[in-house]
């Protein structure tokens, strides 16, 4: 008994479809890496929306050389509290004390500078010890004495308030040493031959994108040596050129006008310093660890205790060099300084991917939220959009990021 088999031919691929097939499989590609990394891209994906908006709104001037360099320096200090703040909410839990925190580092600065003549960079340090030692007496009450943070911290809001009016006596105190003023304000110095652009900046940016790139393939390569899940080739360098493109357009801006602004310089160096520690240094596992499960991460010998107390003084410091930020760009210490700046912290955290249940967040997140809040700010300033306007559009940005949150979180359970 004889069988016969047939070799069946695939029908040939109608004329001109080949390309549309690599077009169609390359955008299947994103949407699934856009669906598998959606907490992690929605946000960067909506403050290009929101650039791209405005940019068209305002006919260009918001993405001007000028208003950028402005952009940056209006919201440095915001950001640098965000970056606090998001390793709090990591962790499970809440500073409300930042913003009087703020007020009264900068009121302690003018007192150091303005009335006793000392030194600015003595100053400088002993704000931060200050800043420090403030946040590490909250951390030991929330850490060692078992008093939530919320009640702890809004103590501490209400008592450096109170602070700040004692040490200023209701006045505002400045002008500010020249030297601090620029840290706050200044740009990098110019270098090299006359390109019509700002040399040190240009040199910067390109720096940063080849380091991104390496930090990328680095990443990559762990995940893989693990047995990680990973995105396709196609789509990591599809990721690899979005970066590259807008670290590039950010830095030719910044070069056409007067070059880096110094305090995007700090930024870098805690965006970079900081995200290293959460994704690397045992210190950050642990932060991941006690906000997701408390109790399994003490079962595994996580020191709950010292964890906390570490991150609320990290908060402090981080609020020391933010008030020194604010007062030194406005050359002068005020009562009311830093009101509201703990909940544009917050806002700005959420915004970036944190959960309010703990145990999720990046520090890139951070700034990413602080930036759609600034760039909203800035946008709705350009076209005419009164304050009270303002206030009602940042709560619904708030109020949908959270729930695309626990949106998200659903359709993942399910």
């Amino acid at each position: 008994m004889s069988t016969d088999v047939t070799a069946k031919t695939p029908a040939p691929a109608p004329p001109g479809k080949s390309g549309g097939a690599a077009g169609d499989g390359l955008l299947q590609l994103v949407l699934e890496g856009l669906r598998r990394n959606m907490r992690q891209y929605g946000m960067l994906i909506a403050l290009g929306l929101i650039v791209v908006l405005f940019a068209v709104w305002t006919d260009g001037d918001l993405l001007l050389p000028r208003n950028v360099s402005n952009l940056v320096l209006q919201n440095s200090y915001i950001l640098i509290l965000a970056i606090g703040m998001m390793l709090v909410i990591i962790a499970g839990h809440i500073d409300l004390s930042v913003g009087s925190l703020t007020a009264f580092i900068g009121s302690m600065a003018a007192v150091f500078m303005v009335k006793n003549d000392l030194p600015w960079p003595v100053a400088v340090i002993l704000c931060l010890a200050m800043g420090a030692l403030a946040g590490a007496a909250q951390g030991f009450f929330i850490a060692y004495g078992g008093i939530p943070s919320f009640i702890v911290t809004l103590a501490g809001m209400l008592i450096f308030r109170g602070l700040t009016e004692i040490f200023l006596e209701g006045q505002t105190l400045g002008p500010f040493p020249e030297g601090l003023q620029k840290v706050a304000n200044g740009f990098l110095p110019e270098v090299g031959p006359n390109t019509n652009y700002h040399n040190l900046t240009l040199l910067l940016g390109f720096a940063m994108i080849a380091f991104v790139v390496f930090q990328e393939f680095r990443d990559r390569r762990r995940q893989q040596e693990f047995s990680l899940d990973v995105p396709p080739f196609k789509l990591f360098l599809l990721k690899l050129v979005a970066l590259g493109a807008a670290i590039l357009t950010l830095t030719m801006l910044l070069a056409s006008y007067k070059g880096a602004p110094i305090v995007l310089l700090i930024l870098g160096v805690l965006l970079v310093g900081f995200g290293y520690v959460m994704r690397n240094a045992i210190v950050g596992r642990h932060i991941y660890a006690i906000g997701g499960n408390l109790p399994a991460a003490k079962l595994s010998g996580v020191k709950d205790k010292k964890v906390t107390f570490l991150v609320f003084l990290n908060m402090g410091m981080l609020a020391a060099l933010a008030g020194l930020v604010f007062a030194a760009r406005f050359n002068a210490a005020s009562p009311k300084a830093g009101l509201n700046f703990e909940l544009e912290a917050i806002a700005a955290s959420f915004i970036g991917g944190a959960s309010m249940s703990g145990g999720v967040g990046t520090v890139l997140g951070a700034i990413i939220g602080g930036l759609v809040l600034g760039v909203l700010n800035n946008g709705m300033n350009l076209v005419g959009i009164g304050t009270d306007w303002q206030q009602v559009i940042k709560g619904l940005v708030l109020l949908a990021a959270v729930g695309f949150d626990v949106w998200n979180k659903r359709k993942v359970g399910s």
